[in-house]
């Protein structure tokens, strides 16, 4: 396996990052996560343009994004899969141990996974913790996932593929690793950007292409939803059968198997859409 570090393709086993990089010391870094078919990415540019707003919202130096498409056709050239999860992670670099950062200039890998279709529906719960809407970080994707790992192992220990958040006020915002959409009466809602919730490449293609609204929702609307359905990068669209102890016989219903066709079509025509 190969994977492509500060400027080049190296073996897996011999790849090194520093024990001091700020991306492992203090989870300075961000991350794109990519899905790779038969070795092309989907919607490249769209994870890029979101891998630059990260960076300056944590104030790193701008990636050199000619240099991250070329490590990510490097690196899915190097490992051919039918389909991958194409990680791009970009940190503070080598760094002191605290919170300020050093001058020796960010880290860029680049790495590639085998992954496998996903079911048509699963199952989520809720978790008590929140989302901060307010918070320093609120819409970057960072590296600082140990909140997300912490409610993942929770669904798991329920039975489910993900957990869902709500933010400090009280509304639906979104899971540990994607967006939530509900329909009711025949609408499909989602929340706002300014939930807290990450702005999806995914979520914003399933708006695009189903006339998707973004609505304040209650987190309480899982309990009265027609159908509820997830979208991420490797998720696509997905139904949800369970949402904690609720029961959505049929999921996925036919409002979210209508969106499930609709992404995987236009997608299917436009790699980079």
């Amino acid at each position: 396996m190969k994977i492509w570090l500060d400027g080049g393709l190296q073996d897996m086993e011999s790849a090194r990052v520093s024990v001091f990089d700020h991306g492992l010391t203090v989870g300075d870094g961000i991350f794109e996560t990519v899905k790779a078919v038969e070795g092309r990415p989907f919607a490249l540019t769209r994870h890029l343009d979101r891998l630059a707003r990260s960076a300056r919202g944590l104030g790193l130096p701008a990636p050199d994004l000619d240099e991250v498409r070329r490590a990510c056709v490097a690196v899915l050239d190097a490992n051919p899969m039918q389909l991958g999860r194409l990680r791009i992670t970009y940190t503070g670099g080598y760094g002191p141990l605290g919170s300020d950062r050093g001058e020796h200039g960010p880290t860029l890998l680049v790495a590639l996974g085998e992954s496998t279709r996903r079911p048509d529906s699963t199952a989520v719960v809720t978790v008590p913790w929140t989302r901060n809407e307010r918070g320093a970080l609120t819409g970057l994707k960072t590296t600082s996932y140990a909140e997300n790992v912490v409610a993942l192992a929770r669904a798991r220990e329920q039975g489910a593929s993900e957990a869902l958040f709500a933010n400090t006020i009280g509304q639906l915002c979104e899971g540990t690793g994607s967006n939530v959409f509900v329909v009711l009466d025949g609408e499909i809602h989602t929340p706002p950007v300014a939930s807290g919730c990450l702005a999806g490449i995914t979520r914003a293609l399933a708006v695009e292409w189903t006339g998707a609204r973004e609505t304040d929702l209650p987190l309480d609307v899982l309990e009265r939803a027609d159908e509820v359905f997830l979208t991420s990068t490797l998720r696509d669209v997905q139904g949800v059968h369970r949402v904690d102890g609720r029961q959505l016989p049929g999921a996925p219903g036919p409002v979210t198997a209508k969106a499930m066709r609709v992404f995987e079509e236009r997608a299917g025509n436009d790699l980079d859409p």
